[in-house]
């Protein structure tokens, strides 16, 4: 039986924040559950999407997605060498007021000696039928090194600088299996 342990929330307060950032993860868990509510700034979207990064890396990055939104269906996309680890999907502030998007990161067996994969399931908030989106992914750092820093950023459709809204929030999970 596995048993979860919340290492660290993060709670973005007033004026928002570029990053949700985890820092010194202990090495003493067989794996990691990044938990996510959060809500980003862009303007005129519905939704947007976060990059991670582990280790401050950024190289060795690889995915496969699929998703689904507003009644489109896509998957099968995938790339390679990227230098921040792929997308998930959140909510932007042309959604439902003061809905967030959540999303699950976990990270199997992140101490070991071997290339780092990863899972992501997300979903998109807006109280309708017709404008919404999930996802899931597939991914992984090419890197050897055992995962002690994890820093989310959003990443705009259209360039600049957006933020995370106040009251999104991350939990970082250690899971140990027994």
């Amino acid at each position: 039986m596995a048993t979860y342990k919340a290492i660290s929330t993060v709670t973005v307060g007033s004026g928002g924040a570029l990053a949700i950032e985890f820092t010194s993860i202990p090495q003493t868990y067989t794996d990691l559950l990044v938990r996510l509510s959060t809500r980003v700034n862009e303007t005129g979207q519905i939704r947007s999407y976060v990059r991670w990064r582990f280790n401050d890396s950024a190289a060795g990055y690889s995915y496969t997605w699929g998703y689904a939104y507003d009644n489109n269906v896509t998957n099968g996309v995938s790339d390679i060498n990227l230098s921040a680890a792929h997308i998930y999907i959140t909510n932007g502030p042309d959604s439902t007021g003061s809905t967030f998007g959540n999303t699950d990161l976990y990270i199997p067996d992140y101490t070991n000696a071997n290339n780092k994969s990863h899972i992501v399931d997300g979903v998109t908030e807006n109280n309708n039928t017709t404008t919404y989106m999930v996802s899931t992914s597939a991914s992984m750092w090419a890197n050897t090194a055992a995962i002690n820093k994890i820093v989310l950023q959003p990443n705009p459709f259209g360039g600049g600088t957006i933020k995370f809204v106040e009251h999104s929030t991350a939990t970082l999970y250690g899971i140990s299996k027994s």
